[in-house]
């Protein structure tokens, strides 16, 4: 009887669509509760502060400061093993293969932020955010392209993701260079000593990863009080993790990834979505959509990165230095390159770092950003399932 009851979970959550969703899901309630009655209790908790330890010898960070500081960082740690793998052993351990995402996220990473700049030149603080239109969110662009099913063909699947995670990569470079705070020497040396650390872990063939994630904590307290932050303690922890891409069985980062991924995918980022995508929508206009900040996302997201992720492939495949996917046509890689400029999580990510002194302009870091995906999602669906009638 139970099994009965719980097979139609137990295949949602088997589609490649489920975590996009469940992603959506968590955004439109939200954006729901934000704006009903409810919508005082939902701020005013986000802003409650949570103790961990004692007074003296503790933690404590408001409840939107320990999803977007220390459950990011898990995120974080879940990603850099993605790309650690598609290195060693993935679609980017082949050069030939990784040249196309890899030219294509350089352009999906430049464009989005010379558009936002245009719009933002002439006010410096605004002009911070100039990385939050550069992202793409995995979760939810493979979740729009696998409800297309058959009709995309698998290499342009591949090409998404690794394109996906190159971006993810730029965005931890640019968090890590651009959006720190002021660095703090002591605990610098602390978190360098602690990477030496792990590293002696990996070096030495340590098989438990009980080690790793005691000096991790550690790390992770390092860094957020170092200036840099706390998130990057996630991507140089998931760096030391030891794969043997011989012995897939034994290996401890494949074990951590996929031991992971349902939580990342079904709590932590849908979590974090309806943490960070409540907005006001009162006397929201179309004027609204014009003010600096959400227009140059709007316009990096949708604009930006097509024709970024676009041209640039588009020219590497002609110049021979990359392979088009195979089987797909340039329509259906131009619909693919809309699909990049659904940003959502790691756009709103961004916008939060970047905006951390001037909460003033987050409304319209949400509204661009969802306004920029929406179009990006619903543009880019329609084109490939034109594309694939052809």
């Amino acid at each position: 009887m139970i099994q009965h009851i719980t097979k139609p979970f137990k295949y949602f959550f088997k589609l490649e669509a489920a975590s996009g969703l469940v992603l959506l899901f968590a955004a439109i309630l939200a954006l729901i509760i934000s704006n009903g009655g409810l919508s005082e209790i939902y701020f005013s908790t986000l802003e409650k502060y949570i103790t961990l330890g004692t007074k003296e010898f503790g933690l404590k960070l408001s409840v939107l400061h320990w999803i977007n500081d220390v459950l990011m960082a898990i995120f974080f740690f879940f990603v850099s093993l993605e790309i650690k793998r598609e290195f060693i052993q993935g679609e980017l351990s082949n050069p030939k293969q990784a040249m196309l995402p890899i030219i294509g996220a350089v352009g999906g990473m430049a464009v989005p932020a010379l558009f936002y700049i245009v719009v933002n030149y002439s006010d410096g603080t605004t002009l911070n955010g100039w990385a939050i239109p550069s992202a793409t969110d995995i979760a939810f662009s493979l979740g729009v392209l696998s409800l297309l099913g058959k009709r995309v063909p698998i290499s342009l699947k591949v090409f998404l993701t690794a394109l996906a995670i190159i971006d993810d990569l730029g965005a931890i470079v640019i968090i890590a260079f651009f959006y720190s705070g002021n660095i703090e020497a002591k605990y610098l040396v602390l978190m360098l000593l602690s990477l030496i650390v792990l590293i002696a872990l990996n070096r030495y063939k340590i098989k438990s990863f009980i080690p790793f994630l005691i000096v991790g904590i550690f790390l992770w307290d390092f860094t957020h009080q170092s200036g840099i932050h706390a998130t990057i303690a996630g991507v140089l922890l998931a760096l030391t993790i030891p794969h043997n891409k011989n012995k897939r069985k034994e290996s401890m980062l494949l074990k951590l990834e996929h031991g992971l991924s349902p939580y990342v995918a079904f709590g932590i980022m849908p979590l974090f979505a309806f943490a960070n995508a409540g907005v006001s929508l009162e006397g929201l206009t179309f004027a609204t959509l014009l003010n600096p900040v959400p227009l140059g996302i709007v316009l990096g997201l949708f604009f930006g990165k097509q024709i970024g992720v676009f041209a640039l492939s588009y020219i590497s495949v002609k110049l021979k230095f990359a392979d088009k996917p195979s089987g797909s046509t340039w329509l259906a890689l131009y619909g693919v390159s809309i699909l990049t400029g659904i940003g959502f999580t790691m756009s709103l990510f961004v916008g939060n770092l970047a905006f951390v002194n001037n909460l003033e302009y987050m409304d319209g870091v949400k509204i661009g950003v969802l306004t920029g995906s929406l179009l990006s999602t619903l543009f880019g669906y329609f084109l490939l399932l034109f594309s694939s009638k052809k």
